[in-house]
């Protein structure tokens, strides 16, 4: 067993930075608790660098229920970076706030729930994780303590004790068929009390995944919360859900004989449809982009359908998950400079501020997987994956879901570029959806690269 500390330094570098700035919040004056930002931004950069040089060590299992894998290096980074992204669009809208300090806090607190979501080995580890990742998400869904705010965070709490309670009387359930929740120990365990095990586990994590059925909380949350908030609740948990289910499936799900794979490409189907289908008529851009999230929730399960049967399952999910992480916040950060929520507010947008209406082509585009973007090279991925795992009806119906999407997206694009006055954009913001649109265009042509010296 391996019981170095070291192991864990970008766990233990947000947690930190988490301590120390929720100290130095309590004792700084309201007008300078940027410097927890600072704290945090520093953490969560220096969790980025230790991952790098985790990568080059050989993989290891640290205190029997936390591996550090290619798998967990993925995730830190990814999130590492969504979540300093978030920070910096946090800075401009919690500035000045008397919680300004907590603010930036619960985000790392959440994302370290996350990173821990895709590390863990064992189900108390994971139980702990999904807790660390959901409370302080349901603070910040209600932090503007308004109206819609409160609304958005009492239904994020109740589907989330809901179904976590589910996915625990899970846990129970496996650890009572084999006296550990070890994933590797469970691997063995008996069909159809496995596979029940199994149906309530995933409860809690299609919640943090924001898939069906556990997708109701996403669109009022997201419409409800602040902006900042709704782009990190849409993005940062998922990546940990989703890297953590995929760990599941191939550890532990893969050596029970319980039919799982056929449910989660049903629950991946229902998903991207039902995503699609309600994103159609959407006026408000928060809700239009809620349905988008669900709908991507449907891509990035059918990896985890397929894994054990194709090699290529695990590295389509990452690089979708990186592809998803910083389109999706790039969109968001357009909604951040804008400051405006109906699709009518755009109208005009493309002669104010020429580059952000750019950086909102490129990512809504990227959404639905247009080249070169990243995305684009994640669902090839993706797709590739469902064919070669035995499932390709599912690529195909795939397929048909990314290309119904176009249509909504597009109601989006059309009005930035009709006559209009919307407000002038936030700078930062601004910069920081340019930079999220830059990155998927690197990234798509990195990997278009990759594949073809493949």
């Amino acid at each position: 067993m391996n019981e170095d500390p070291s192991a864990l330094l970008p766990e233990l570098l947000m947690l930190g930075g988490a301590v120390i700035g929720l100290l130095t919040g309590a004792f700084t004056r309201r007008d300078r608790q940027r410097a927890v930002a600072w704290i945090c931004g520093t953490a969560l950069t220096g969790a980025a660098v230790a991952t790098a040089f985790a990568a080059v060590r050989p993989d290891t299992m640290a205190f029997e229920a936390y591996a550090v894998d290619p798998l967990t290096n993925v995730t830190r980074v990814t999130v590492a970076v969504a979540t300093l992204l978030v920070v910096v669009l946090a800075a401009g809208w919690a500035r000045g706030n008397r919680r300004e300090a907590e603010v930036y806090v619960l985000l790392l607190l959440a994302a370290l729930g996350a990173v821990v979501l895709a590390g863990a080995g064992d189900l108390l580890v994971f139980a702990a994780a999904y807790l660390v990742a959901s409370i302080p998400a349901y603070a910040l869904a209600g932090f503007a303590e308004d109206g819609r705010g409160t609304e958005a965070a009492l239904k994020y709490y109740l589907m989330g004790a809901f179904l976590g309670v589910i996915m625990l009387a899970g846990v129970t359930l496996l650890y009572g068929l084999k006296g550990t929740t070890s994933y590797m120990s469970l691997a063995g365990a008996p069909g159809a009390a496995a596979g029940c095990g199994i149906l309530l586990l995933l409860a809690g994590v299609l919640f943090k995944a924001g898939a069906v059925p556990g997708h109701f909380w996403v669109p009022d949350v997201t419409e409800g919360a602040p902006p900042v908030v709704a782009a990190f609740v849409t993005t940062v948990p998922k990546i940990g859900a989703l890297a953590g289910l995929l760990r599941l499936a191939t550890e532990m799900f893969d050596g029970a004989d319980a039919g799982w794979r056929p449910l989660v490409a049903l629950i991946a189907v229902a998903t991207m449809t039902l995503g699609n289908l309600a994103a159609f008529h959407q006026d408000n851009v928060r809700r239009l982009l809620a349905y988008s999230t669900i709908s991507q929730a449907g891509y990035l399960l059918i990896p985890v359908a397929v894994t054990g049967q194709t090699g290529l399952a695990r590295p389509a999910l990452l690089f979708y998950l990186a592809a998803y992480a910083v389109t999706n916040l790039g969109a968001f950060a357009v909604v951040v400079a804008v400051g405006r929520d109906s699709l009518a507010g755009y109208a005009g947008l493309a002669r104010r501020a020429p580059g952000l209406a750019l950086a909102l082509v490129v990512c809504l585009l990227g959404l639905v997987g247009t080249p070169p973007t990243a995305v684009f090279a994640g669902k090839l991925l993706v797709f590739a994956a469902a064919v070669d795992g035995g499932y390709a009806w599912l690529a195909v119906v795939a397929v048909l879901n990314t290309v119904a999407s176009v249509f909504y997206y597009l109601r989006w694009i059309v009005p930035a570029f009709r006559p209009g006055e919307p407000p002038a954009p936030a700078p930062v913001a601004t910069r920081v959806a340019c930079l999220a649109a830059t990155a998927s265009l690197l990234l798509g042509v990195a990997a278009a690269l990759m594949l073809t010296r493949g």
